[in-house]
């Protein structure tokens, strides 16, 4: 069973603690004066001022939460109990192209979220990978790396090391102020992630160590990897904390023990609920299981952190997807996966009777209240309209001899249009090798259906044509790179052959659609409706704002924008028919959303709802 990537830790060198204890001034004060903190970890624990600490962590990642919601977020956790905040950090988020990092604007401002992380009085567990997992586009490696043809990732490649490097030297600059070393909430740092499912490279990972302690992080490092020998000999490192995904089991502990000995263990990914694909029922929490979990894991006094305390969405084309064999299985855009605090920020059933187990065990622990939720509105009917189509807003082709991926192009996401004249053999089974991940096909103009990567399928049938040489034309949608697994190398499009009846096809030019804001700025309005690929527009007047969910249930399959911000991808196989928009998304006056289907022809009105469907 696949066995993710999220949530907190901590971890350190015991050997360098006994002469060189972590420690600095932290968030708390007393009298306007900050207070002394350290923290340290012995043979089994972890101490904060010397004293036994146990860390209840809940784990949010700030990228999945608009930034005006952080702060909400934040203290929902620590209503809920938790003392601490794990969160991942997405390195293809803040490096979308080689070299430009952005750790400053909007949601990518990692400072801020940190600085109110502190303001709430909770520690910080930060899981920077390189890799994380987490349901997230390629595990959090920027798809960039996928241009070069042969390279290995994950591992001590010198090209892919060259760029961990630079990543680690420019985020390194992020944290370091923020440590307990030098009075911020940091307490722990996780090296790469879940490594002992994946590899056994361990140079790799006391590579990964020695570039953190150059850059000056010096608080305690942890691993997180699954609970059987294969893992955690494979992902562990002397010195380094011992999280377990999850840890609610003595049997599990004591192997993590017996492993890696002489520090804390303690269960870094306590799950909450699960996440859910395209094409599957939405995933529920297992409460007697985590309850029975968390009991076991406050009546030994062991530090734990759940995966996830609030989830959030999958804005643009962040979601991930697994793949195992032929079966593909993308993310839908909602990443709730049935947490304690909602997508939307609210408690369930399940947040309160945490909060009431963890003051069980911790009553010295005063109960807060519970922060309020933003506001949900309802958004009456929308008329949409025909507005134009990818046919009339093709770029500059690349001409190509044969199709190759999005990656070798310059683009990591959206879609691509291959095109090519049918020469010799003109009719019969076309088969697309190694596809990713869907595809519209069209001959003469003409739609003669799709190709489903999740289904398994990579091939159609070309009806005869009365042309002397037909136009074949391939629309292909990337539907989020693999994040987890051995095929993580997962580029998209065509990623090895067309050929129709055995024949190569060859001389193709390609169409680069990466759905930008400049490209989607400059559509050419094109009424014409004869074939899918159409754009609908449509506009609506708000008096106030306030959070909303866009019911997208009479259409079939392709993306929303509401002002430009892109909410994400619908289809209606499901489960999910609506997509979650924040109130910053949104304005009083005049408001426009812009809908792009793969498939449908006819506009259909769409509404703002109060709920995930």
């Amino acid at each position: 069973m696949r066995i993710p990537a999220r949530f907190f830790v901590l971890g350190g060198f015991l050997f360098l603690l006994l002469a060189f204890p972590f420690g600095g001034y932290s968030q708390t004060f007393s009298s306007g004066q900050p207070v002394l903190h350290t923290f340290q970890i012995d043979s089994s624990q972890f101490l904060l001022d010397g004293k036994p600490f146990e860390i209840i962590a809940g784990e949010m990642h700030y990228a999945r939460i608009p930034a005006c919601y952080w702060k909400q977020r934040i203290e929902m956790a620590k209503a809920m109990g938790c003392n601490a905040i794990s969160t991942y950090v997405f390195w293809n988020y803040h490096e979308q192209q080689p070299g430009h990092f952005d750790f400053k604007t909007g949601n990518r401002d990692l400072a801020h979220f940190i600085q109110l992380v502190q303001d709430a009085g909770m520690w910080l567990l930060i899981r920077p990978g390189p890799y994380v997992c987490a349901e997230w586009d390629f595990g959090g490696l920027p798809p960039y790396l996928l241009s070069i043809p042969d390279i290995k990732l994950r591992c001590s490649d010198a090209r892919y090391m060259q760029a961990v490097k630079k990543y680690i030297d420019t985020l390194a600059n992020v944290l370091r102020p923020y440590q307990i070393t030098r009075g911020g909430p940091i307490i722990l740092l996780q090296i790469e992630n879940e490594y002992g499912s994946y590899g056994n490279d361990r140079s790799y990972l006391k590579t990964l160590e020695k570039l953190w302690r150059k850059n000056g992080i010096n608080i305690p490092f942890y691993t997180a990897d699954g609970g059987t020998p294969y893992m955690l000999e494979a992902g562990s490192l002397p010195g380094c904390a011992v999280g377990l995904d999850p840890g609610g089991y003595e049997k599990a502990i004591r192997l993590a023990q017996k492993i890696n000995p002489g520090v804390p263990v303690f269960s870094s990914e306590t799950y909450t609920g699960w996440l859910t694909h395209w094409r599957e029922k939405w995933a529920k929490a297992d409460t007697a299981d985590l309850y029975k979990e968390v009991r076991f894991l406050l009546e030994h006094h062991r530090s734990l952190s759940f995966y996830v305390v609030h989830g959030g969405t999958n804005f643009g084309f962040t979601a991930g997807a697994n793949a195992s064999g032929q079966r593909f299985q993308p993310d839908v855009t909602s990443y709730d996966y049935a947490a304690p605090i909602t997508e939307t920020g609210r408690p369930t059933a399940e947040f309160f009777r945490l909060r009431q187990l963890i003051h069980q065990y911790h009553p010295e622990t005063k109960l807060l209240p519970v922060p309020a939720a933003p506001p949900l509105i309802s958004i009456p009917e929308v008329e949409m309209k025909v507005f134009s189509s990818v046919w009339a807003n093709l770029p500059k082709p690349v001409h190509s001899v044969q199709p190759r991926p999005f990656e070798y192009y310059g683009q990591y996401h959206g879609y691509m249009m291959y095109q090519t004249r049918l020469i010799g053999r003109k009719s019969g089974k076309l088969v697309l090798t190694q596809l990713h991940d869907y595809a519209t096909v069209f001959l003469n103009g003409k739609y003669i259906g799709s190709i489903d990567r999740t289904k398994g399928q990579n091939s159609i049938v070309l009806p005869k044509t009365k042309a002397r040489v037909p136009l074949l034309q391939i629309l292909i949608e990337a539907m989020g790179h693999v994040n987890y697994g051995s095929q993580l190398i997962d580029r998209k499009g065509i990623t090895e052959r067309a050929t129709l009846n055995g024949m190569t096809l060859m001389n193709w030019e390609v169409y680069g659609l990466p759905f930008g804001a400049s490209y989607l700025k400059h559509l050419i309005p094109d009424h014409d409706v004869s074939r899918p690929g159409v754009f609908f527009r449509g506009t609506f007047q708000l008096d106030k704002t306030g959070d909303t969910y866009f019911d997208l249930s009479r259409y079939q399959k392709g993306l929303v924008w509401v002002n430009g911000h892109l909410l994400g991808r619908y289809w209606n196989v499901g489960p999910q028919h609506s997509l979650y928009c924040p109130a910053s998304f949104l304005k009083k006056g005049r408001n426009e959303i812009l809908i792009f289907d793969l498939h449908q022809i006819h506009p259909m009105p769409v509404k703002g709802i109060r709920k995930l469907l």
